[in-house]
């Protein structure tokens, strides 16, 4: 009976030893993963942040050619606002000479 208590209380033994050391060798296995986890995620922390970084400044410099595209855009249309009216402000003019010359002129052809 005091051999069966002996090898039963040293198996006990051996088994919480095993468990003990199965779960420490898994705690460090979760740890070195845990670890390579942090490590992968805070390079794509950086990473994205670059690419935020480059969207900006790529952003900026659309917006930059954009806004130069519509005061160049804006210049022409004041341009030809003052060339229209100009234009229209000197037909009258241009009328009375054209109808002038028309009403007074003489029949080409003599009945």
């Amino acid at each position: 009976m005091e051999i069966i208590l002996i090898t039963g209380l040293s198996l006990s033994l051996i088994a919480i030893g095993i468990l003990y050391y199965l779960g420490y060798k898994q705690n460090i296995f979760i740890q070195k993963r845990c670890n390579k986890l942090g490590a992968a995620l805070l390079a794509l922390q950086n990473e994205f942040s670059q690419y935020q970084v480059n969207q900006a400044r790529h952003s900026e410099k659309e917006t930059a050619k954009r806004e130069i595209r519509f005061d160049n855009i804006a210049r022409s249309i004041k341009k030809n606002e003052e060339a229209i009216y100009s234009i229209s402000k000197n037909i009258p003019n241009e009328i009375r000479k054209t109808v002038g010359h028309i009403e007074f002129a003489r029949p080409l052809d003599k009945k």
